[in-house]
């Protein structure tokens, strides 16, 4: 039996209708890597700000500590800049940008 290769294509992103999805909610938050705060610092920051599970904190603390950044939230513009100012006051470079 031959088999027949193909190369990948490009895979849209749907658009989704959700309630909780407005206009203005294509913000993220993005969290960098540094040497000061230990994982558990991270870690509790994450669900602080977000309110995201502990599972959750630790899978994007794994990401800014060896990809060096994360997405670790996505919404309105005025709810990531209030995350992103939580995380900010344990001393983590943290950006708001439109996604």
């Amino acid at each position: 039996m031959e088999r027949l290769m193909t190369a990948p294509g490009i895979i849209e992103r749907p658009e989704i209708a959700d309630s909780h999805t407005g206009s203005g909610d294509h913000w993220i938050v993005t969290v960098y890597n540094n040497e000061y705060n230990t994982w558990d610092e991270v870690v509790n920051i994450l669900m602080i700000a977000t309110g995201c599970s502990e599972d959750e904190a630790d899978m994007e603390t794994w990401e800014v500590d060896n990809l060096g950044k994360s997405v670790v939230h996505h919404g309105a513009q005025d709810v990531c800049e209030s995350a992103a100012e939580i995380i900010a006051q344990i001393g983590i470079r943290v950006e708001v940008s439109e996604e």
